[in-house]
């Protein structure tokens, strides 16, 4: 029978050289090198005051390593990161072998704060340095991603008003009910289950009251217009997704289409898109060049928006909801539209409107300004020039004497059991108002071949880079509670984007390689081999010369 030596799956007391466990060309050895030469990390030490007392503190640097590459591989709790600095080698270099604890990790995520933007922009000026950010095209998108709180305990003051009440009157109904079974023989166990219960409603009714306490006022928009509030984190909001109504907030990232870095990443409690995309650009100011095109779909628009940055003299190609509609290119998309499943969709199939009668079918002379209809009746003219959204044309109205009695009457109205009469319109021509009309002066800009080139790019610019953090990194929910907290976590995401990016463009990798024919030959053999070929090269060559003279035979045949 064959023998095997013995395999110890689990050997002890293994020498390890920590720093050779980052290999150049890696996403950790670029992440070790900026924080430790790139990244000033000195406004820190603000944070502590043990020069002369106290224990010692852990290393900021050594914290931001071991978060952000944490985050690179999905792991989000501290709990998760502290067991794997004690259990993952790659950690235990980037650690340095400090294992942290997991409420050490929590503190740091949570209260980075303010002093999470300068290491944001010393990244994105590693980057610029770097040749990445191309400042040709910046476009932006949102992510509307589960908060730490719960959707059902949103509403307005007037609505916690109600559910206080409510419960405040079932706790003395329950109350009123307990008293009357104390005059009679009732099971212990239904009254103590009853007794449970009503303290339960006293205490939420309690907290309910004290939030609305300490919370007086309604949410409002940026129109005023009352915003649901949130006892959990009153600074998400309720956002409508694909998937249903989630309690959450919007991740808005700024990509460069040069090589897809993130440029500026906010996180806003706000569902509405539009209210967010004038913050972003205003972020963006220092990295823009007059001629930057920034883009961004439906969602961001508004007149307001527009009107805002034609002033600034901003480029921007902003989609509207008709936009597609207006593209001869998509005129077929409905055939692709994925039918309901039968079992499934229980509900009849909505009847097809009636096809009513156009402007097309009635007879118009614009010489004697007449209007026919079809069933043979005038139309009466309602003034001179009518102006309808900037387009001035002539108005007709029906009489109800003739559209009454109508035997067309099905087919010329929309409803003809409430609309009395038909109106039609003849439009020839845009007037000049005082005014500029923003959205039709977009819509002329984003329909032409131009325009339609440059905004087609915009998907395959920012719609991988969530696709890379949602999936990838597993950025599934927020779970932090604040604004502040949530903005540092989604800044946290988007660095380790950059990094990655870094990373994967040779940042770092070709630091200390041998300089000779081997490493103008690797140079050469770059995009043959990858783009650190020179570092593998490296660490060939120090592997060989380990050898003795076949290592030294190896070394020569290179050289030449």
């Amino acid at each position: 029978m064959a023998r095997y030596k013995p395999v110890d799956t689990q050997p002890k007391f293994v020498a390890i050289d920590l720093a050779a466990q980052l290999l150049p060309g890696t996403f950790e050895y670029a992440l070790h090198h900026l924080l430790e030469q790139a990244i000033d990390l000195r406004p820190f030490d603000a944070r502590y005051r043990n020069d002369t007392t106290g224990a010692p503190a852990y290393a900021p640097g050594i914290l931001l390593r071991v978060v952000l590459f944490a985050y690179s591989r999905g792991i989000v709790s501290s709990r998760a990161i502290a067991r794997a600095c004690e259990e993952q080698v790659t950690f235990i270099a980037l650690s340095g072998d400090s294992r942290p604890h997991f409420t050490t990790i929590a503190q740091f995520v949570s209260t980075l704060g303010d002093q999470m933007a300068p290491i944001f922009a010393a990244v994105l000026a590693v980057c610029d340095r770097q040749g990445l950010i191309g400042r040709e095209r910046f476009a932006i998108d949102g992510v509307k991603l589960p908060s730490n709180a719960s959707k059902h305990r949103s509403g307005t003051r007037a609505d916690f008003e109600r559910q206080a009440t409510k419960m405040e009157r079932a706790a003395d109904a329950m109350l009123a009910r307990h008293r009357e079974a104390d005059a009679r023989d009732v099971e212990p166990s239904l009254a103590a289950k009853d007794t449970a219960r009503r303290e339960r409603l006293v205490r939420d009714a309690a907290e309910l009251r004290t939030w609305l306490t300490e919370h007086p006022t309604d949410r409002r928009g940026a129109r005023g217009a009352v915003r649901k509030s949130n006892r959990t984190d009153n600074e998400s909001a309720k956002m409508a997704t694909s998937k249903g109504v989630i309690q959450g907030y919007t991740g808005v990232a700024t990509v460069d289409a040069a090589h897809q870095i993130i440029v500026d990443a906010q996180a806003h409690g706000v569902g509405a898109e539009h209210e967010l995309l004038l913050p972003v650009v205003a972020a963006t100011t220092a990295l823009r060049t007059p001629e930057t095109m920034i883009t961004a779909d439906a969602g961001y628009h508004s007149e307001a928006n527009l009107r805002t940055l034609a002033d600034a003299h901003v480029p921007a190609l902003i989609a509207d909801k008709d936009m597609r509609r207006r593209d001869a290119r998509l005129a077929t998309q409905a055939r692709y539209t994925a039918l309901p499943h039968a079992l499934h969709d229980k509900s009849r199939p909505a009847r097809p409107p009636l096809a009513v009668f156009g402007a097309d079918d009635f007879t118009y002379d614009p010489v004697a300004r007449t209007c026919i209809c079809p069933a043979g009746k005038s139309l009466y003219r309602r003034g001179a020039a009518r102006v309808t959204r900037d387009h001035i044309g002539a108005h007709f109205r029906g009489a109800k004497r003739d559209c009454g009695p109508c035997a067309l009457r099905a087919q010329c109205l929309r409803t003809p059991e409430t609309t009395p009469v038909r109106n039609v319109a003849f439009f020839h021509g845009r007037v000049s108002t005082r005014h500029v009309n923003h959205p039709a002066l977009m819509r002329d800009r984003i329909d032409s071949p131009e325009g339609r080139a440059q905004y087609a790019q915009r998907f395959a610019t920012v719609e991988p880079v969530f696709a890379n953090l949602r999936a990838n990194k597993r950025l599934d929910r927020c779970t932090l509670r604040g604004r502040a907290k949530v903005d540092t976590q989604w800044k946290l995401y988007c660095l380790v984007h950059n990094i990655e990016k870094l990373a994967n463009n040779g940042y770092a990798a070709c630091r200390g390689a041998p300089i000779g024919p081997a490493a103008r030959w690797a140079t050469r053999t770059r995009e043959s081999y990858g783009k650190c070929a020179i570092c593998r090269l490296a660490l060939l060559i120090s592997r060989v010369e380990a050898r003795g003279d076949l290592g030294k035979c190896v070394f020569l045949q290179l050289q030449r």
